[in-house]
């Protein structure tokens, strides 16, 4: 014990000595930061909504006269044309019908030849003065009696031709047609009973709702013509089904409803899109974008690289001397992983884009230049963007 107590005592003094010839420096060294200037690129602005893919003309067909089924013309599923025959009605009390009308029409045409005759031969009569006046006026009034009957008995017969005619089902429209609802054997009722439907497919349209916060942005470009396509009348869409990274299916608006629910806020519209092949289907759910703005010039920094403070959006940026500042913005929608950014950065600043966690505003850094990676748009990828509201719902390449 004696022995350590002279070393403690010589080590404090060692200690002391060090201390009385300098400080200690605990000073940490600056925090390593990549900077960037921000990608400078020309964009488009689209708005992306879900909606659901309808028919242009949906048809339940329907007999137009009673009676029983006979055969089916056609098989579940076929696509149909305009006119062809789909169902048969047993056709025989109707043409029976018809043969008793023409029965009466033959009758009818010869009492008007036989009144006609006569009335021919009373003319001389009168004339002569071998009949009376009284005589004369029957065989006028017994003539156009016998036209009368004549037009009501061919009225008849069009209208028993007109019943034989719709036992025979045709197709109202062109498109596919579902599965028949009745076997042969069947009653059916005229106008009640559903026979099958018909779906026109090509062109098919695209049915969806739009927020009023949209609706207002484009009512607004087009009362001041900002948009480039609010000079036509036919805005162009592309939509990708629920299984494709692309938008390939190509159409135009066809509609916008006069009025907003009240209750959602929203508005109906609809887009007629072009289906050849008959691939799209009514029911079908699909991503839609429409477009939102012409191409301009965007500045765009990765989306990690903007920080949120309290109800503002930040990004940190570094001076020449390695200071590092605050930067509000305001933020655009996102393209492959991009932000872009509206307003509040300029073209020459020097971003903070990896290591954000590890700086502060009025310390410095230790800034290692970098370069923002153009990545291909998440529009062309077919990727899915929550914007922030009231902006575009995603961006595209301006080519």
């Amino acid at each position: 014990m004696r022995r350590i107590l002279p070393c403690i005592v010589i080590l404090a003094a060692a200690f002391v000595s060090a201390c009385a010839k300098g400080k200690v420096d605990h000073t940490p060294p600056p925090a390593v930061v990549k900077v960037s200037t921000p990608l400078s690129r020309k964009v488009i602005d689209w708005d992306d909504y879900v909606g659901q893919f309808v028919a242009v003309d949906s048809v339940d067909v329907r007999p137009r006269v009673s009676g029983y089924l006979q055969s089916v013309a056609f098989k579940d599923g076929d696509v149909v044309r305009k006119g062809q025959l789909l169902f048969v009605i047993d056709p025989r009390p109707y043409q029976a019908i018809l043969d008793q009308a023409k029965g009466q029409e033959a009758r009818a045409q010869a009492s008007l030849t036989n009144a006609r005759t006569e009335l021919e031969r009373g003319k001389k009569l009168f004339a002569g003065s071998a009949i009376s006046e009284q005589a004369y006026d029957a065989l006028v009034a017994t003539e156009r009696q016998a036209t009368a009957d004549l037009a009501a008995a061919q009225a008849t017969v069009r209208t028993a031709a007109l019943n034989v005619s719709f036992t025979q089902v045709t197709a109202p429209v062109s498109g596919r047609i579902s599965d028949r609802r009745i076997s042969p054997g069947n009653l059916v009722t005229a106008d009640s009973t559903i026979l099958t439907n018909i779906a026109n497919l090509n062109p098919i349209r695209f049915a969806f709702t739009g927020s009023e916060a949209l609706y207002l942005k484009y009512q607004r470009a087009n009362s001041d013509g900002s948009r480039e396509t609010s000079r036509t009348a036919a805005n162009p869409v592309e939509i990708r089904l629920q299984d494709e990274p692309t938008y390939r299916w190509k159409g135009h608006m066809e509609f916008v409803d006069n009025v907003l629910d009240t209750g959602s806020g929203t508005i109906r519209a609809r887009a007629l899109v072009d289906n050849p092949d008959n691939f799209l289907t009514p029911g079908m759910f699909g991503h839609m974008r429409l477009l939102g703005s012409g191409a301009y010039m965007a500045l765009l920094i990765p989306d990690q690289a903007v920080v949120t403070d309290q109800t503002r959006q930040v990004v940190y940026v570094v001076d020449a001397s390695g200071k590092v500042s605050q930067k509000p913005v305001t933020l655009g929608p996102l393209t492959g992983g991009l932000r872009v950014i509206r307003s509040g950065l300029a073209a020459n600043d020097r971003v903070i884009v990896e290591g954000v966690q590890r700086a502060r505003p009025g310390a410095k850094v230790n800034a290692q230049t970098t370069k923002i990676a153009d990545t291909p748009s998440a529009a062309d990828a077919g990727g899915l963007i929550t914007p922030p509201a009231g902006s575009a719902t995603l961006v595209d390449s301006g080519h």
